[in-house]
């Protein structure tokens, strides 16, 4: 997983720059390199598995004492933790739920420390993305989901997951600043020139 240089950066900003141009909308976009960091994944499938060897080694052996088997779980606890914190297998143990479900918050966290919500006409626009867990989703205020209903997104979202999926996150993020200009320019063309929030790509490591 890597996060967008510092060139690429700037070929998002100036994106954002451009739709701007052409809309009311404040445009924000944001890139988590993960969501979470899970630590307690690792923990809860080691702890659950441990459960099962005192069970499991009587049933074979049928000789252990209970001390040894109570060393048999705890050895058997410790190897499991060290091997499931293993970034590649932390992420398999992750049901897909709960990666959207912490990818869901940290995008809402996201529209309100980014002050989205404190736009003049309530026309801020978020387009959030964690590369982790192949999230995308797109966040708009009042006055924006009043002029164009939030279905709208849902095939630019799902186009740019593919691309999040696929390792080109910045094709995906160009192709869709493009596509909410397209909307936004229709709906919320400029009035005035404003830019009340910085157009750069906010990433957090």
């Amino acid at each position: 997983m890597t996060l967008l240089t510092e060139s690429e950066q700037k070929q998002v900003a100036d994106a954002i720059d451009r739709i701007e141009q052409h809309t009311d909308a404040e445009l924000v976009t944001v890139l988590a390199g993960q969501a979470d960091d899970y630590r307690y994944i690792p923990l809860l499938w080691a702890s659950l598995l441990a459960l099962l060897v005192p069970g499991t080694v009587v049933f074979f052996t049928q000789w252990l004492s209970a001390g040894y088997l109570l060393l048999a779980q705890w050895a058997a606890f410790i190897v499991l933790a060290l091997v499931f914190r293993i970034p590649a297998i932390t992420t398999r143990l992750i049901p897909c739920a709960v990666r959207h479900w912490r990818a869901s918050n940290l995008a809402r966290r996201q529209f309100i420390e980014q002050n989205l919500h404190h736009t003049d006409g309530d026309t801020g626009i978020l387009i959030f993305v964690s590369e982790a867990e192949h999230y995308v989703e797109i966040l708009a205020d009042r006055g924006i989901s009043s002029q164009i209903d939030d279905a709208v997104w849902e095939s630019v979202v799902a186009r740019f997951t593919t691309d999040v999926r696929e390792g080109n996150v910045l094709q995906g993020f160009l192709r869709c600043i493009e596509a909410c200009g397209e909307q936004l320019q229709q709906k919320l063309p400029a009035t005035h020139e404003r830019n009340q929030l910085p157009n750069r790509l906010v990433v957090l490591h």
